[in-house]
């Protein structure tokens, strides 16, 4: 990962003790105050100097300076692993019942065991002080300097082209060339002047098609003037202005001295009044509007109808803050991308040796994946190699280990790079974890980052893994993006070239391998690992690394770890924050788990032989996501789930649970909880009423009778306001399912609810107004209410002695499931008669009846449902005994 975000991590930590639980330990430790504070100051030091020391690593190549940022991220791990021990160490102490001689007064044995920690965690603090010294008095040797906050120069673009080397970008140079030309209308456009922005990753080709569509004819003959400025670096407005001006009016020397911004910006409305222009601003990064906003006035009041301004950016994000229309450069077709490669590659070759070559060419052409620049780079590579064993080992290689090749390919994805701030940085380093051409799921990756710690700010830690998300995905750092149906991105991939720079810059901390693989994990600094089982045979667990903090499990139902090489995994990966061991066919997990005291997200989901979970697992109080879903036979939660209270995500859907515990009440950050089991010695209904997080889906099971469900409280819950109704309001879907009560919570009262489910429910007879939520009072006054105000979809099924559903007359007093598109009734024998507020909804689109009665289909079809019913475009009813009518 990158230096600098490890460092930044640790030193907040570090900042943050004094405000912490941890300052009073502290105190109470000989020495150790001095030690956190000199590991503080020490990091402050270095980290002034860690974007030089990254540059220099990255730009110049230098080996001992990479492997002096490799001690340091070494000994930055280390540090982080021992504040979490103690802090977690903290957290269990306030958990677990401390053991006394008397009622008030702790056993010798716990103080002793207090004591011992202090002083493990001071002699740990003290080494690793020694080890990071020895790295700060190394920093001076390097001469590193205190950099200013402006990027690494890039080369300066001008507006000239070879049109003969451009291959591929036809189409795409006439687009950009009509929509210079088409003056449009200013409704359309926002102003006189349109502006267009070319975008697209670095390398992609975007300076080149501006170059194509600046130098054409037509165009040409359009504007009055054409001005290319090669914006790159900070966005100077005063170097800008000056460099339109040369282009307009020459006179460089003239201009240079003008000092004022004021009197350039004055001499470049005078210069384009009343003209029709051209402008190009090439290589745009900044996304700070305001520095955009002076230039903008100038050339947007002067200009005469018809100018434009052509942006070219990696960053989406640029052009959208600057107002233009987007243009999304695509990659080059395969043959597009051949046909340039070859050119290049087979430069001055004979007939004979460019046909021997071929085969092997259009493969290594077919790894570039459309990007020109990976073409024409891996081509110039490819022009000195004479035998086809060096095309084969290019072929079978990865394009970052060739030094030659990575200069010129990374280039420009190391300004993309420079651009990141730290945090985002950390992020992207992290997606090297995944193979090449994976499909990421967008949800997951969040989560991914969420455990790692990268996600830090002071909303919901999500929100900002999703803005970061976002911000990556502006830059062209991902792609092939997969929609939902809102337009919401739920899916990507990087292209092969991103992965490629990635892996270059973590040097094997990211490993992907497979299960037959000879060297897994043979890198001591792999932090992060992606395990593709492609066999029957089982993992060598003891070829990990012991430093992994992330270990992902792919094996598609294979059986990837034996019981015993599961066990050897939880003795040895001290370090893991992530483990992920999902469909792997684990029968049991060994109570060594509890050791993994840094786990932050447990995946053991689809593991259908797993019957039950260690009360081991409740020893891992900084879990954020537990996730089981799929574990078809896992019957039952250990005792203390209460203990996981930093727990956000208890994914359980599609087990067997018949019990969970008390103490669930605790879990008050909870956002995730598929299934809830009421059992008369477990969870109580009333657990919910602290889960205020709680979004998504849920299905509440169990319920036998309100007495049965609050065992141990004395307040009988009422239907219809009880405690757990405010908590849901986030949640989406419900499904009650096999519940002994008589009458239904009052559900109409949330507001995101839009897919309810009840079934199984063996004593309803009556559904009335408490199910919409409607106290009597209201019922009966003049105020305006909204039931079920999202509801969309709405069954009920084996309701078996439901007899009635009762009519609410609301008149204009308000409405009652006014978005439903989907009713079903299943297997209802006595009900007789649907309301009419269930049928005059004209959002109705779908009505399923199936082994209900007669009776009820009958109702439907009299003389005033018909015209309620005539609108439902998917109707579909069967009698009680299965008969359609």
């Amino acid at each position: 990962m990158a230096a600098d975000a490890v460092v930044s991590a640790v030193l907040e930590k570090l900042t943050s003790i004094a405000l912490d639980e941890i300052e009073k330990e502290v105190r109470r430790v000989i020495n150790v105050r001095g030690e956190v504070n000199k590991l503080s100051s020490n990091f402050q030091a270095i980290k002034a100097v860690l974007e030089d020391a990254e540059r220099q690593q990255l730009e110049k190549g230098k080996a001992s300076v990479r492997d002096w940022l490799d001690k340091l991220k070494d000994v930055s791990y280390d540090i982080d692993n021992a504040l979490d021990e103690w802090s977690t160490a903290i957290l269990k102490s306030k958990l677990e019942p401390k053991p006394k001689v008397c009622s008030f007064v702790p056993s010798p044995s716990y103080c002793f065991n207090r004591w011992k920690l202090r002083l493990k965690i001071e002699h740990k603090i003290q080494a690793l002080n020694k080890r990071l010294d020895v790295i700060a008095n190394e920093r001076d040797s390097y001469g590193f300097q205190v950099l200013s906050s402006e990027k690494p120069k890039r080369d300066e673009t001008t507006s000239f082209v070879n049109v003969a080397e451009v291959k591929g970008r036809v189409e795409d140079k006439e687009r950009i060339v009509n929509m210079l030309l088409n003056e449009g209308r200013a409704e359309e456009i926002g102003s006189e002047i349109q502006m267009i922005s070319i975008v697209g990753i670095g390398g992609i080709g975007k300076t080149t098609l501006a170059k194509l569509a600046f130098n054409n004819e037509e165009v040409k003959s359009h504007f009055e003037l054409k001005l290319w400025v090669c914006v790159s670096d900070t966005f100077n407005e005063m170097r800008i202005a000056k460099d339109m001006l040369k282009s307009v009016i020459g006179n460089a020397d003239d201009i240079e001295k003008l000092d004022n911004l004021q009197d350039v910006l004055q001499k470049l409305k005078t210069s384009i009044e009343g003209k029709k222009f051209l402008l190009v601003l090439d290589d745009v990064w900044t996304e700070e509007y305001g520095k955009w906003d002076q230039l903008k006035h100038v050339l947007l009041s002067n200009g005469s109808q018809g100018s434009k301004i052509l942006v070219t950016t990696c960053n989406e994000m640029v052009a959208r803050s600057m107002g233009c229309k987007l243009f999304k450069v695509r990659q080059l077709s395969e043959e597009e991308g051949w046909s340039l490669f070859s050119q290049i590659a087979f430069f001055g070759r004979s007939n004979d040796d460019c046909r021997s070559l071929e085969e092997i060419a259009r493969e290594i052409a077919k790894k570039c994946k459309g990007l020109p620049l990976a073409l024409k780079t891996l081509g110039g590579l490819m022009r000195w190699k004479k035998s086809i064993i060096e095309w084969k080992s290019v072929l079978e290689s990865e394009v970052w280990e060739f030094e030659e090749a990575a200069e010129g390919l990374f280039r420009p994805l190391l300004f993309s790079y420079f651009d990141l701030p730290p945090h985002l940085r950390q992020c992207f380093l992290y997606c090297g974890i995944f193979p090449k051409d994976y499909v990421i799921e967008k949800k997951m990756l969040i989560e991914l980052w969420m455990a790692q710690g990268f996600l830090k700010g002071t909303q919901d830690v999500e929100m900002v893994g999703e803005n970061n998300f976002n911000d990556l995905s502006m830059r062209f750092l991902f792609q092939d993006f997969e929609m939902d149906e809102n337009g919401g991105i739920i899916k990507c991939k990087m292209h092969d070239m991103v992965h490629d720079f990635v892996m270059f810059l973590t040097r094997g901390e990211c490993l992907t391998m497979g299960s037959s693989s000879s060297n897994q994990c043979s890198n001591g600094r792999t932090r992060h690992s992606f395990l593709m089982v492609q066999t029957e045979e089982n993992i060598a667990i003891q070829t990990c690394t012991e430093n992994l903090h992330t270990l992902l499990i792919e094996s598609n139902g294979r059986n990837p770890i034996s019981d015993i090489e599961l066990l050897k995994l939880f003795d040895k990966l001290k370090c893991l924050k992530i483990l992920k061991c999902s469909n792997s066919r684990i029968k049991k997990c060994p109570k060594q788990i509890g050791k993994l005291i840094h786990l932050r997200h447990l995946d053991l989901s689809k593991n259908k032989k797993l019957k039950e979970l260690p009360e081991a697992v409740c020893d891992l109080y900084n879990l954020l996501i537990l996730d089981i879903g799929g574990c078809c036979r896992l019957e039952r939660l250990p005792h203390r789930m209460g203990n996981l209270v930093n727990l956000l995500h208890l994914r359980n859907e599609g087990t067997a649970l018949n019990f969970m515990p008390k103490g669930l009440e605790k879990l008050t950050s909870l956002k995730t909880l598929n299934v809830f089991v009421v059992t008369h010695k477990g969870a109580a209904l009333s657990d919910l009423g602290n889960l205020n997080h709680l979004c998504g889906t849920l299905s509440i099971r169990g319920l036998r009778s309100v007495r049965d469900e609050i065992v141990g409280d004395t307040n009988p819950i009422v239907w219809a306001g009880p405690s757990w109704i405010p908590p849901l309001a986030n949640l989406k879907n419900i499904e009650i399912i096999n519940c002994g009560v008589e009458h239904l919570p009052p559900l109409g009262k949330l507001p995101s609810l839009e897919s309810l489910r009840v079934r199984s429910m063996w004593k309803v007879k009556n559904v009335g107004v408490e199910f919409l939520g409607i106290e009597m009072s209201l019922s009966t006054s003049s105020s305006s209410v909204v039931a079920f105000p999202n509801l969309k979809t709405l069954k009920f099924d084996g309701v078996e002695e439901w007899e009635e559903w009762e009519e609410w007359d609301y008149g204009s007093r308000g409405e009652i499931m006014p978005r439903l598109s989907s009713l079903t009734i299943q297997s209802c024998p006595k009900l007789k008669k649907l309301p009419d507020y269930s049928l005059q909804n004209t959002t109705l689109q779908e009505l399923k009846i199936y082994y209900s009665s007669d009776a009820l289909i009958s109702n439907l079809f009299k003389k005033d449902c018909k015209p309620h019913i005539s609108r439902i475009s998917n109707m579909d009813v069967e009698g009680e005994k299965g008969t359609s009518l």
